[in-house]
C-alpha cells in the first residue's frame, strides 16, 4: 500500500514548484489519511511528529497556493484512464456538497439550504459549497460494479450581496456575478476543463457525465464540449417536443427548434401503448432487471436544437424485511444528449452516479474534509482539494495489487467475504498498519500470534499496536 501510494504521488510532482514543497506535501497527504484526531493542518503535523518544528511552512503551502490543483488531480484521472479498456468511455459523476462551518469570517461561507432537513420545512445552515467530479473505475472482479475516484474539487461560493445603499453599477455587477458563480455554471466550466485535459491524453476517448436534476438545465446541456455526453434526471412534468418538420417553403423569422408537443414523462410512463423493455444493470450490490420505456429524437427546452433520448425507469419493488409487503421506489426520468447511446450503457452510467455520494460520505466522516481551521480565500479552496486528492490516491492504491497480501486479518467475529470490496476505513487501516506497525516493530501476523486469555486491565500494556492499527475497523 505504501509503495503504491508513493508511486502515484510521485506523478504529482509537476504540481509543485519546489522539491522541498513536494516532499512536505507528501508527508502531509499521508498524515491526513492515517491521523487519529481531527484532520486540521496542526493535526497533520502532529501525526508526522512535526509539532515541535516550525509550522508556518505547512500553512504557506495552502495560503500561498504553492501547488496547482488541476495538476494535482491530473495523475489521478490519468491513472483511471489507463485502467480502462481501449474503447471504454470515461464516465464521470458530478454533484455539489455542503460543508458546515461555524466561523462567520471564513471566506465563501453563507446560509445554505440544509439538504438533510425535512421535506415539509426548509432549514438553513452556515457552510461552504464545493463541486466535485468523480470518475467511475470499473471493478474487474465483478461485472457492472465500479468505484468513484475523485478527479476534481472546486470551491463554489455565492457572491456577496450588496447593501441597501449600493449603487446601481454595484447591483448590476452583483447580478452578473450571480450568473457566473452559479453551481451549474461552474459545473459546465469544469466539464469543459475535464474534456480539455482528456484530449491531451486521449482525444478519441468519449466522456460521459452523469448528473442529477440540479444540473439538468440549459446551462450544462447547451454548453457541452465535443465528444461529451450528459445523462441527467428531469422532472416528471417536463415539456417535451418532437423535432421540427422540414419546411419546403422558406419562412421569415427565426429557425424553429421545436415541433409538436409530446406527453410529459409521467404521461409516457402511464401510457399502456408504449411497451416496457427489460435492461440489466448493476446497483446496490447485485445485478437487477430494470423495466424502461424510451423515446428517441426528443427535444427539450433545456437542450435547444439538440436531439435527446428520454428514458423512463419503472420503480423497483422491495421488501423492508422478510415477510413484509412489497414497497415501491419512485420512478426515474432520464434525458441523454446522445440518442444512439446503448440503453444498457446509459442506464449503468447513471446508476454509477451514486458513487459520488459515497465519496462525500467518506470525505466528511472518515477523511475529515472541512475540519481544517483556515479562513483565507486561498486556503479555504486549497486544503479540501489537497485532502480529497490524497483520498483519491488512497483509493487507487487500495485497488492496485493483491487484496489478500495487503489487508489486515479479519477479527474473529467477522466472516470472510471475498466479494465485498475494500472500504475506505479498511484501506486506512492497511496503510496505518504498514506505517506504524513497522515503526513499532510489529506486523499483521503478530496480532494473531499474541493471543491470550488474560483480560485483566493490568495486562493491557502490550495492546497498543493492535489498538492503533485496528482503530478504524
Amino acid at each position: 500500500m505504501i509503495a503504491s501510494f508513493n508511486r502515484l504521488f510521485d506523478k504529482t510532482k509537476p504540481a509543485f514548484a519546489q522539491q522541498r514543497t513536494f516532499e512536505r506535501a507528501r508527508t502531509l497527504a499521508m498524515s491526513s489519511l492515517v491521523g487519529l484526531g481531527r484532520r486540521t493542518v496542526s493535526g497533520m503535523l502532529c501525526t508526522s511528529a512535526q509539532q515541535f518544528n516550525d509550522w508556518s511552512a505547512a500553512y504557506r503551502i495552502f495560503e500561498r497556493q504553492r501547488f496547482d490543483t488541476d495538476a494535482l488531480f491530473s495523475p489521478i484521472r490519468q491513472e483511471v484512464v489507463e485502467r480502462l479498456g481501449t474503447d471504454e468511455p470515461l464516465v464521470v459523476m458530478m454533484d455539489d456538497t455542503l460543508i458546515r462551518k461555524r466561523g462567520r469570517k471564513v471566506h465563501g461561507t453563507g446560509w445554505k439550504r440544509d439538504p438533510l432537513g425535512p421535506s415539509f420545512c426548509t432549514n438553513f445552515v452556515w457552510g461552504q459549497r464545493f463541486l466535485q467530479i468523480s470518475a467511475a473505475l470499473p471493478d474487474p472482479a465483478m461485472v457492472g460494479r465500479a468505484r468513484g475516484i475523485p478527479i476534481d474539487l472546486t470551491h463554489a461560493p455565492s457572491p456577496a450581496k450588496p447593501g441597501k445603499r449600493a449603487s446601481e453599477e454595484t447591483r448590476k455587477e452583483y447580478r452578473l456575478q450571480q450568473q457566473a458563480m452559479k453551481v451549474s455554471s461552474i459545473g459546465a466550466t469544469r466539464i469543459t476543463e475535464i474534456r480539455r485535459q482528456l484530449d491531451l491524453d486521449d482525444a478519441g476517448r468519449r466522456l460521459i457525465v452523469s448528473i442529477d436534476g440540479g444540473f439538468t438545465n440549459r446551462t450544462v446541456f447547451r454548453n457541452l464540449p465535443r465528444n461529451t455526453v450528459a445523462i441527467g434526471r428531469i422532472r416528471k412534468d417536463a415539456k417535451l417536443f418532437l423535432a421540427p418538420e422540414e419546411e419546403t417553403i422558406p419562412r421569415r423569422g427565426r429557425r424553429r427548434l421545436y415541433g409538436k408537443p409530446l406527453p410529459t414523462p409521467e404521461q409516457i410512463r402511464q401510457d399502456k401503448s408504449i411497451p416496457w423493455d427489460t435492461v440489466a444493470a448493476f446497483a446496490a450490490g447485485k445485478t437487477h432487471s430494470f423495466e424502461v420505456k424510451t423515446l428517441t429524437a426528443v427535444r427539450w427546452l433545456g437542450s435547444g436544437d439538440r436531439d435527446t433520448r428520454l428514458v423512463v425507469i419503472r420503480p423497483l419493488a422491495y421488501r423492508p424485511k422478510k415477510g413484509a409487503r412489497l414497497l415501491y421506489r419512485n420512478p426515474v426520468y432520464l434525458l441523454c444528449t446522445d440518442p444512439e447511446l446503448p440503453l444498457d450503457q446509459l442506464l449503468q452510467s447513471y446508476l454509477w452516479r451514486w458513487e459520488v455520494e459515497l465519496n462525500f460520505r467518506d470525505e466528511k466522516t472518515v477523511i475529515g474534509v472541512g475540519e481544517a481551521q483556515v479562513r483565507t480565500k486561498e486556503a479555504v479552496a486549497a486544503v479540501p482539494a489537497f485532502v480529497v486528492a490524497a483520498y483519491g490516491l488512497l483509493l487507487l492504491a487500495g485497488t492496485d495489487g493483491n487484496k489478500e497480501d495487503l489487508e489486515l486479518q479479519q477479527p474473529k467475529w467477522r466472516t470472510a467475504d471475498t466479494s465485498t470490496r475494500l472500504t475506505t476505513a479498511k484501506m486506512i487501516g492497511m496503510l496505518r498498519s504498514q506505517l506504524w506497525g513497522k515503526a513499532m516493530g510489529e506486523n499483521k501476523t503478530d496480532f494473531v500470534a499474541k493471543r491470550g486469555a488474560e483480560t485483566k486491565p493490568v495486562l493491557f500494556e502490550k495492546s497498543l499496536p493492535s489498538a492503533v492499527c485496528y482503530a478504524f475497523r
